[in-house]
């Protein structure tokens, strides 16, 4: 068999960053669409004449999408390439989000924001299995938390676009200008086309294969994602799972409800919830980055636990005196700290991407990260159902619905961290791939030729 390539040394350095830019644009582009239809649907609630209902069931359907996008282009890039599902899956989302612009009635623009989610679905977990095939192992989860740390800039720009539409536009032209925006990314298209390599990881695995070298061949023929759950995988596939999707609830049940909380419930005044907001954006930038950092020194764990730990604590601490109304003192404020300890327990996602990937052999790996991330954020978009029924339990207290829902899913997120081998170092070529069933020691070790 033919020697493993090393995507630390086979990848010139622009190779590696043109991987890095395409994978850091498509998320904010990517991001960019999910955060700025918030903004838009009260406009297009009121020229389309909607319901509650429908205006709701439109950003539903597009979180729905994603869940079925992630698994189907994660399936496509251990399929036909990175390089390949990548373009295909931008351009799904990008002439979506185009022809959504020009949608004339209800059910014609939520079909089109289901397959803008379907699109949306797919481009995260490709991105970031190919980033992490080509990095340099020795910094892969700083690049990793970097790359989800783009988020920030997705957030920002996507609250600046929206509401300057609303205040400058008339309700027909706010929503459909700001889904046009949405197609922005096709133009990454002929980035990715000329100057983005494939995934030399891949091509080397698929060579192997095509020359019937490759035992790593485990395809099912009626259900692609079962490969997944065969050959010693299942356990570490629940438990990846399970701590993705609490990692999302926990996320939502907060960052859905904590301005209606401050504003509406609490009378906090909105220079206040603003200020705070923008530095909790500086806050998490900077810890996205340093959690990268120690974490390729101390373990995916520890990327993975010490966020956790602000969640858990933050959480507790909203139980017990995050009641207190805002007196004109922002450091004298429970909440000012507690909302920015919260921040900085949301870096953990910059771990997900780096250590999903590192769990999985090469012909599994997009379809892992990408079936886990969105299908995780789809069962995660619950929150905004439970808080508010968990709420109604505790007497009408929305922040008491909150810390109920989402102390129990950073507890459940904690558990999981724990249970998932450590893969830090882990070599992902081809050859040098290995399960470490560390978590389940009555499973035996499989090399990925018995994969």
């Amino acid at each position: 068999m033919s020697a493993a390539i090393s995507s630390s040394e086979d990848y010139t350095p622009g190779q590696r960053y043109s991987i890095m830019v395409s994978a850091m644009l498509g998320y904010i582009l990517d991001f960019y669409d999910v955060l700025i239809f918030p903004f838009l649907l009260p406009a297009i609630q009121r020229s389309m004449s909607l319901s509650l209902t429908e205006v709701g069931s439109l950003q539903a359907l597009t979180l729905f999408g994603s869940a079925i996008g992630g698994a189907l282009f994660g399936v496509i890039a251990d399929r036909l390439g990175r390089k390949t599902s990548l373009q295909l899956t931008i351009a799904l989302f990008s002439v979506a989000a185009i022809i959504s612009a020009f949608a004339w009635n209800y059910w014609s623009l939520a079909v089109l924001r289901l397959i803008t989610g379907i699109g949306l679905g797919g481009e995260y977990g490709v991105g970031m299995v190919l980033f992490n095939e080509a990095w340099k192992k020795g910094s892969r989860g700083l690049g990793a938390a970097a790359l989800q740390g783009c988020a920030v800039i997705a957030s920002s720009t996507a609250s600046i676009v929206g509401i300057w539409l609303i205040a400058t536009f008339s309700d027909e032209w706010s929503w459909r200008i700001g889904l046009l925006s949405g197609g922005v990314p096709i133009l990454l298209i002929i980035f990715i086309r000329f100057f983005m390599p494939e995934s030399k990881i891949w091509l080397e695995y698929e060579a192997q294969r095509k020359a019937g070298q490759a035992t790593t061949e485990a395809r099912t023929r009626t259900l692609p994602l079962a490969d997944i759950f065969r050959n010693g995988l299942a356990r570490q596939t629940v438990i990846a799972f399970v701590w993705l999707m609490s990692y999302m609830l926990c996320y939502y049940s907060v960052v859905s409800f904590i301005p209606t909380l401050l504003l509406r419930d609490m009378h906090t005044p909105g220079d206040v919830v603003r200020t705070t907001a923008v530095l909790l954006s500086v806050v998490s930038g900077i810890c996205y980055l340093a959690n990268g950092f120690f974490n390729d020194r101390a373990g995916r764990r520890f990327g993975a636990l010490v966020p956790a730990l602000f969640w858990v604590g933050s959480l507790v601490g909203m139980a017990v005196w995050g009641g207190q109304l805002y007196a004109g003192s922002k450091t004298e404020w429970p909440m000012f700290w507690l909302y920015i300890g919260f921040g900085i327990g949301n870096v953990a996602l910059g771990v997900t991407g780096v250590w999903i990937s590192e769990l999985y052999p090469v012909n599994l790996r997009a379809t892992a990260v990408s079936t886990f991330y969105m299908g995780g954020r789809g069962l995660g978009s619950i929150a905004p159902v439970i808080v508010p029924l968990a709420a109604a339990h505790f007497g009408g207290s929305l922040l008491n619905g909150m810390v109920a829902v989402a102390l129990p899913a950073a507890t459940v997120f904690v558990i999981a961290s724990l249970l998932l081998p450590e893969t830090l170092g882990r070599d992902l070529s081809a050859k040098g791939f290995k399960v470490d069933t560390e978590a389940a020691p009555t499973m035996k070790t499989v090399s990925v030729s018995g994969v």
